[in-house]
């Protein structure tokens, strides 16, 4: 598979993870999850020599979104989203305004002349989605090394993030690279191989026995 480039970039209280993703060997870059501090966005764009032509945004939630207004105030690109987080999320459609480029299930967002795609993996949120670029998957809060998302919030579906990780996921090679959207692992990155033997919301055999795990009290 195609080794794309990927910048992770830990900023935040909540340990998120923003991630600058391109072509190996051309400057054009999309920022992910854009939030917490853009300041620091620009100057590892600008360390790295590369040119922000978009943003592509996992999910709707602030910790992953509240960066956008002062983005766009300085630059001029279009914010990729889920058609379907466009439409549950009024937040979304405010922040990002009319740089919104909604896209659907497999569609390609290109990127230093390649194709990258956009994954659809409900169930943290409606319209969750994840960037599959070359030989890595950048999966906001779909899947973390050792977990997945939350599925109690509003809008989230334990049946769904079943579907998402069990038939959505499992398409993806073991060989590629899983860039999560927090540091809640021993490490940052790792092969989704591995991920899904150790990771325990991979070792249910049904919806049912996968919703009664996600969805016990939280302590």
């Amino acid at each position: 598979m195609e080794k794309p480039y990927v910048r992770q970039l830990k900023l935040g209280p909540m340990d998120n993870f923003v991630y600058l993703v391109g072509a190996e060997g051309s400057p054009e870059v999309l920022v992910v999850d854009p939030a917490w501090d853009v300041a620091a966005i620009e100057r590892a764009v600008v360390e790295e020599g590369k040119q922000l032509v978009g943003a592509f945004v996992s999910h709707c939630h602030k910790d992953h979104t509240n960066g956008l207004p002062e983005l766009l105030a300085r630059h001029d690109v279009p914010v990729y989203a889920q058609r379907e987080e466009v439409a549950f999320s009024e937040d979304l459609r405010a922040l990002a305004g009319d740089a919104l480029r909604p896209v659907g299930a497999g569609d390609a967002i290109q990127v230093g002349g390649r194709s990258f795609q956009a994954l659809h993996t409900p169930g943290h949120t409606p319209g969750s989605h994840c960037l599959l670029a070359g030989d890595s998957l950048v999966s906001g809060d779909t899947l973390f090394i050792n977990g997945c998302g939350r599925c109690d919030l509003r809008g989230g579906n334990p049946e769904d993030m079943y579907r998402s990780l069990s038939q959505v996921l499992l398409k993806v090679p073991d060989q590629t690279r899983l860039w999560p959207g927090h540091d809640y692992g021993q490490v940052p990155v790792a092969e989704l191989g591995e991920v899904r033997r150790t990771n325990p919301y991979f070792a249910f055999p049904d919806v049912a026995s996968f919703v009664q795990f996600r969805m016990r009290p939280r302590r």
